[in-house]
Parts: structure tokens; C-alpha cells; sequence
């Protein structure tokens, strides 16, 4: 068997590791005694993946960080304040003007997307792998569409699950609506995030989450929250390969509750 050298960064939740490895060198790594979430599970422990959630804004695409100063401004409310929280505590006639102020920084955020670098080579990976994928965004449907349309254009997602879905993260319910979906167990599923939304939502709906370290998240590479941390999408393709030390945890929400939020 012929291994090319393996040179990347993976960050776990406590430690970061330079790997540079050759044939050799892989025989002689300790296995994990800890249960793995992994593509081809290779112990009684290990579990096996079955699908990923992706958020969008900062994950799929690259930050546009401007954007949530932006929509804070137009509403009139300090940073401190969720943008979402706030939108359902006006009246609600009030609501439909805040989500169209919102809305149209979004659609101008829109045209200016970029992929994230990794994107097409980690779909590529899980589409031959037949993994399962869905989105769950605090995002409307249009800039979904878009980014869908312009950068992944053959690629499948399903369920999406946008902000029209309550509650939205930092909730679980929309991460457990799509296990519900697929008829899986979280704990065989990713959520793929770049915010503390995402990460508090996985952790809570009892998925493995993945942090997609950039400047302005450093802070949550140590959160409880935070399973794994990478900075590309690619290099969760190595994750998936070797494994994903995994610890209990419960959802916080029931089955009986997600089905009552399907309707």
C-alpha cells in the first residue's frame, strides 16, 4: 500500500497537532481508547457517521462579518442584542418591516459570496461517500438559493431549514428536525458551524460539532461545546477518516417535542 505524506493542522478541543506523516509513522500512532464518530468505524466503540448539518453564513461561504453590524443598525438595537430575539418581541406588524430590513442586508450580502475555500473537494468527498447533508441557517431562503445555485449547483441538500423554522438556533429543534427527517439518531450526525449558535445548538441536539476557526471565533476552539476545530472544510475530510473522539450527551429537546414543532 502506497500513503502520500499527510501535512495539515487539526485542532481538537484541548490541543492542536502538526501532522506530517508517512507509512511508518502511521503504524506507530496509540489507538484511541475513546468512542470515535467515523466513516468506517474500526472498534466496538466507534460509531459511524451518517450525515452532516451546515450552517451557511461563515461556513458554507466565507464571513461577511459587516453584515450583523449592518442589521443591528438598521433595527436600532446594541450588539449585545439577538437580531432574531428582538424581531419576535416587536408587535407583530412591526415584525414584517424589522425581517425585510434585515432581508435586504442580506440580499446585498448576497451578490458579494464567496466559497469557502475546501468547499467542492469536502462535497465531492461526502457525496461519494453517500453521507447525507442539510443546512440549518438563521438565513432567509433567498441567499440559500443563491449560494446553492451559484456554487454547489449539482450538489444535494436536504432538509434546509432557515430561519422560518422556530426556534432558531442557538436552539436544537432545527438540528433535530432533520435527524427526525432522516430518520437517524444525532449521534451517528456533524453539525459544521462557525458561530456559538451553532455550536450550542449541536451540542444541545447531542451531535458531534466542528468548528471552522476563523479571526473573530478563536474563543470558542476551547468552548465545551466544540468537539473539533478546523481551518479549512477539506480538512474535515481527515476527521471523518480517523475519527472524532466523542463524549455522552443528552438532546435537550424530546422526539415528541421536535414532532410537535413539525406540525
Amino acid at each position: 500500500m502506497c500513503f502520500r505524506e499527510l501535512s495539515r493542522s487539526v485542532r481538537s478541543r484541548n490541543d492542536t497537532i502538526r501532522i506530517n506523516l508517512t507509512a511508518r509513522h502511521l503504524s506507530e500512532l496509540p489507538i484511541s481508547t475513546m468512542p470515535r464518530l467515523m466513516l468506517f468505524p474500526e472498534l466496538p466503540s466507534d460509531i459511524q457517521v451518517k450525515g452532516l448539518i451546515f450552517d451557511m453564513d461563515g461556513t458554507l461561504c466565507l464571513p461577511q462579518t459587516w453584515m450583523f453590524s449592518e442589521m443591528r443598525r438598521v433595527l436600532g438595537i446594541a450588539k449585545s442584542v439577538d437580531i432574531l430575539d428582538h424581531i419576535y418581541s416587536l408587535e407583530v406588524a412591526e415584525q414584517e418591516v424589522a425581517h425585510e430590513k434585515v432581508r435586504q442586508v442580506e440580499r446585498t450580502a448576497m451578490v458579494q459570496m464567496k466559497p469557502q475555500p475546501g468547499l467542492e473537494e469536502l462535497m465531492e468527498f461526502l457525496e461519494k461517500n453517500e453521507l447525507l447533508k442539510a443546512i440549518c441557517t438563521r438565513n432567509f431562503d433567498t441567499p440559500v438559493n443563491h449560494l446553492l445555485t451559484k456554487f454547489l449547483p449539482k450538489k444535494l441538500f436536504h432538509p434546509i431549514v432557515t430561519r422560518e423554522f422556530k426556534p432558531p438556533k442557538p436552539s436544537p429543534a432545527g438540528i433535530l428536525h432533520i435527524a427526525n427527517h432522516w430518520k437517524i439518531e444525532p449521534k451517528h450526525l456533524i453539525m459544521v458551524g462557525d458561530s456559538v449558535d451553532d455550536m450550542l445548538a449541536g451540542h444541545r441536539a447531542g451531535v458531534i460539532t466542528i468548528l471552522l476557526e476563523s479571526d473573530v471565533n478563536v474563543h470558542l476552539t476551547e468552548a465545551k461545546e466544540t468537539d473539533a476545530v478546523v481551518q479549512r472544510l477539506d480538512d474535515i475530510i481527515n476527521l471523518l477518516k480517523g475519527g472524532i473522539e466523542i463524549t455522552e450527551r443528552m438532546p435537550t429537546v424530546s422526539e415528541e417535542e421536535v414532532k410537535s414543532l413539525d406540525g
